[in-house]
């Protein structure tokens, strides 16, 4: 179908634009679409261009993080326009993000980024305007983080003839991570029956003997970087395990024994002090009070009027009275050896009444 003139010109145009939109703003960057670094460090994202007399509009450059979910908002990181630059758009990244060249327009759109962090990762777009022309460029971003915090150890019995495991671990570090070993205190390759995961940095040693003994390294790594750990192995005879039992035992019976003595000692001074206490209170419970001068002088006095109470006036012919001087005091019950000199007791004296003997 043919177009009347005034359709012609107008589809003229459009093709006349879209040629210069062709040959016009170029971004003529390395096409670098994957760059991966390491946490921590500066990335340098590029977007260099050139521009053409057919660009006449005013330039802007535009940074823009793509999300990986479609449902999302792109997000600008920094923007280039009217003659000024605008880089407090996205707060993550505030204070670590500015453009290579201070002047863009010079045709330097590319970016720098700085202290690299693991959530930084993800695709970016440059946008380069200047009308009529647009041109984009995409590079996506990977921050790796460097293997660190990397730990080893041994898993088995250092003895001759055992089978044990030299372990190691980075527990910071971006997949993928490989480990190798090595023998650090000699150039001596590992041992002949060494087996080594580099995926999980274990390394089997098989029926051991002393020569395996030495420093061993391990390094654990991945794109951006390695970190390393050291142990010790010390392969020695194996213990004699009877003796080890027996001695065992002998210290537990002995424990058991020092025990028993102790509980033994325990109870019997309880017993002791309970037996001392028992026959304590019983003397004093069976010990009568002491008697005095006056009680022992009146029970005298009081015994012989009872005697003599008993006979009548007409017995009392030849009757002697005994003295007050003779009335028997305490010293009387003393043992006849510490004073000779007392007087017999009042169990001795006699009185003879005509044929008949008071006692």
């Amino acid at each position: 179908m043919e177009l009347p003139p005034p359709a012609a010109l107008l589809l003229g145009s459009l093709l006349l634009c879209g040629a210069g939109l062709t040959k016009g703003l170029t971004i003529t960057s390395a096409d670098q679409t994957m760059v991966e670094k390491a946490q921590g460090e500066k990335v340098t994202l590029p977007c260099k261009f050139t521009l053409s007399q057919e660009d006449q509009g005013p330039l802007d450059i535009e940074w823009v993080l793509i999300p990986t979910d479609n449902q999302k908002r792109e997000q600008t990181i920094v923007m280039y326009a009217v003659d000024r630059i605008y880089n407090n758009y996205y707060d993550a990244m505030n204070g670590r993000v500015q453009f290579t060249d201070p002047d863009p327009k010079s045709g330097d759109g590319s970016i720098d980024i700085l202290n690299l962090k693991s959530t930084d990762t993800g695709t970016y777009q440059c946008r380069v305007k200047k009308a009529p022309g647009i041109q984009t460029q995409k590079i996506q971003l990977s921050v790796l983080v460097k293997p660190a915090r990397t730990k080893c150890y041994i898993e088995g019995t250092q003895e001759t003839g055992r089978d044990l495991t030299l372990k190691c671990v980075s527990h910071e570090g971006s997949p993928l991570l490989y480990y190798a070993w090595r023998k650090s205190s000699s150039t001596e390759d590992l041992p002949a029956t060494s087996l080594l995961n580099k995926d999980t940095g274990e390394l089997l040693l098989k029926n051991a003997s002393q020569e395996y003994s030495g420093m061993y390294s391990c390094v654990a790594t991945n794109r951006v970087g390695t970190d390393q750990c050291s142990v010790e192995l010390n392969i020695t005879p194996p213990i004699n395990t009877a003796g080890r039992i027996a001695g065992a035992v002998i210290g537990t019976l002995l424990g058991v024994f020092l025990l028993a003595f102790l509980v033994f000692c325990c109870c019997k001074k309880h017993r002791e002090k309970k037996y001392e206490k028992e026959v304590h209170h019983d003397i004093r419970e069976d010990v009568p009070p002491p008697k005095s001068r006056t009680s022992t002088a009146r029970s005298y006095i009081g015994s012989n009027h009872s005697s003599l109470g008993s006979m009548s006036p007409s017995n009392m012919e030849g009757y002697v009275k005994t003295p007050y001087d003779q009335v028997p005091s305490e010293d009387f019950e003393h043992p006849p050896g510490q004073n000779p000199n007392f007087a017999p007791s009042k169990y001795d004296l006699a009185y003879k009444i005509r044929d008949i003997t008071v006692v």
